[in-house]
């Protein structure tokens, strides 16, 4: 090889192997980073994971606690996943007045709902309760339904109402910290119906509402 070709070829080599080291650089960096990000959202999915057993866990704990209301007052509608209180609370047609024969099982219905959920001694979890006042719809086809369908609103959130007053003024206290108690009306809408008089009647959402845990952060 001449002194020439010698001059020529050491520079080229030299200015190859240093592109070919920039190029497995730069693949060992990017392979790095999606092997980081890879094991990152690994990670994350593991914590939340985590955090999703421990909040069904709680969750389950909470139904077996809810189990423990008294089935005299209080009946879980697997089908419709809510709670119907069984007490008689058959209102006067257009009246929101609590009759007098169910005030006394109602007082111990309310009773009996608090000592439950005040057993809980889980703080991290919140509850919604919703007393849903009901009115009881005119027969299938009837155009009252549609033409009174806000008065039912209006009559069936004032028997909600009723009751949470009712319950207020018996004495039966929820801890304010982690209970929400509000009263809704349903009208003559919703679900599980029997189109009679029946359903002038409360129905009680219990919701629990577990918080983020610390793990998620």
């Amino acid at each position: 090889m001449s002194k020439e070709s010698r001059d020529f070829f050491w520079p080229s080599y030299v200015d190859l192997m240093t592109v070919l080291f920039l190029v497995m650089l730069v693949l060992f960096v990017l392979s790095y980073k999606m092997f980081e990000g890879k094991d990152r959202e690994n990670r994350d999915n593991i914590a939340r994971l985590q955090v999703e057993v421990q909040e069904k866990r709680k969750l389950d704990e909470i139904k077996a606690a809810l189990a423990r209301l008294d089935d005299e007052y209080f009946q879980y509608n697997e089908k419709y996943k809510r709670h119907e209180l069984l007490v008689d609370v058959l209102f006067e047609q257009s009246s929101s007045e609590i009759p007098q024969r169910s005030r006394a099982p109602l007082r111990k219905a309310g009773e009996n709902l608090s000592q439950v959920i005040n057993s809980i001694e889980d703080n991290d979890v919140k509850y919604l309760i919703v007393i849903d006042g009901r009115a009881a719809s005119f027969p299938k086809g009837d155009p009252r339904n549609i033409t009174q369908g806000d008065y039912a609103l209006q009559l069936s959130y004032q028997r909600a109402l009723a009751l949470m007053k009712f319950w207020q003024n018996a004495g039966i206290k929820f801890p304010k910290d982690r209970i929400e108690l509000i009263a809704a009306g349903s009208g003559f809408e919703g679900a599980g119906r029997k189109g009679d008089i029946r359903d002038r009647r409360f129905v009680i959402q219990i919701l629990p509402k577990v918080g983020t845990l610390d793990e998620a952060n």
